[in-house]
């Protein structure tokens, strides 16, 4: 029963995901047709001025830029129905490779951003939780406040000045050092081009999931078993590791997993303070030159990632919550 339970759940969200997915797309193809960009003259750049009239319809009608905005919209939805995603006209490539190939930057970063914000985010939450109304959980509220309200080009831009200008520890961007090939590539060059943006981003995630933490912990610290608890001599962490920590943690993965949509809009912000070559960098590439079909493609993607995202931590919440296992809500 339970199991049937679950599969009516991903269903349902299936089904509400791709009803989002078309709104998504649709909303994006309206907002690029907007755009002032001539997406033939983006494809041409330089070489624009040698280029006949002649040569540049048929390469209109070879991108298909010729007919109408509604005819290129069903065109592109025909192909994407056949697991087609089109021809980048930035890139000059299918725009699934352009994605395969900036995904497992963007990726890593995103991971390690999400591990660290979610590492420090916990503790820094079950610390505020444990010293509710001192100084200490005080500092920590402040500060999650303060990253709260501050964005994330900021934090990338002032730790680019500290760090790469001023002390000079890091590089100032890219992901890997310029005219060195891929295989003499070492992993602290590696590691020394992906610290700030991965810092910088995991940096926006603390603060929700800190604050998330923080209340949880105050909430298992006023329940019965932890009176109980406390009642036979157990207190401080040792109380709160046996008793409180799987009533916590649970909860703040799950809440973890659906910030994948925070995540994925501050890596767009952090690849392009520095110079990133990810997703995130192509996608705004891709709509300042109105390359449709790399603009749509790479919202198809992050939209199925956010997707993924919401529906693991959805599926966690129904999973730990006795009520969401009895059926009594889905």
């Amino acid at each position: 029963m339970q199991l049937l339970n679950i599969g009516k759940f991903i269903l349902l969200r299936t089904l509400k995901f791709a009803i989002l997915l078309f709104a998504v797309v649709l909303f994006s193809f309206i907002l690029v047709s907007f755009s002032p960009v001539d997406p033939i003259q983006s494809y041409l750049g330089a070489e624009m001025m040698v280029v006949s009239e002649e040569q540049k319809e048929r390469l209109a009608e070879y991108f298909g830029v010729d007919e109408s905005k509604t005819q290129q919209f069903l065109n592109w939805l025909n192909m994407f129905l056949h697991g087609d995603l089109g021809t980048s006209l930035l890139y000059r490539q299918e725009v699934i490779a352009v994605i395969q190939e900036r995904f497992l930057a963007s990726f890593v970063l995103m991971a390690i951003s999400w591990i660290i914000s979610g590492i420090f985010g916990y503790a820094l939450g079950v610390i505020a939780g444990m010293n509710k109304g001192t100084m200490i959980d005080k500092a920590i509220k402040s500060f999650c406040f303060i990253l709260a309200s501050t964005p994330a080009f900021w934090i990338g831009i002032l730790l680019l000045i500290v760090f790469s200008l001023w002390l000079g520890w890091f590089p100032i961007g890219l992901s890997l050092p310029i005219g060195m090939l891929a295989e003499e590539v070492t992993v602290w060059d590696w590691l020394k081009h992906i610290i700030l943006p991965a810092l910088t981003l995991s940096i926006i995630g603390v603060s929700n999931i800190t604050l998330h933490t923080r209340q949880k912990v105050m909430d298992v610290l006023e329940s019965e078993f932890i009176r109980f608890a406390r009642s036979k001599g157990e207190e401080g962490f040792r109380l709160f590791a046996r008793h409180g920590l799987r009533n916590t943690l649970f909860p703040a993965i799950s809440v973890h997993f659906a910030s994948f949509g925070e995540l994925f809009g501050g890596a767009i912000l952090a690849e392009q303070v520095f110079s990133y070559p990810g997703l995130g960098q192509a996608i705004v590439q891709a709509g300042m030159n109105s390359d449709v079909p790399l603009l749509l493609g790479i919202v198809v993607f992050s939209t199925l990632f956010v997707f993924i995202g919401n529906l693991l931590a959805d599926l966690l919440y129904y999973l730990i919550d006795v009520r969401m296992k009895n059926g009594e809500t889905i």
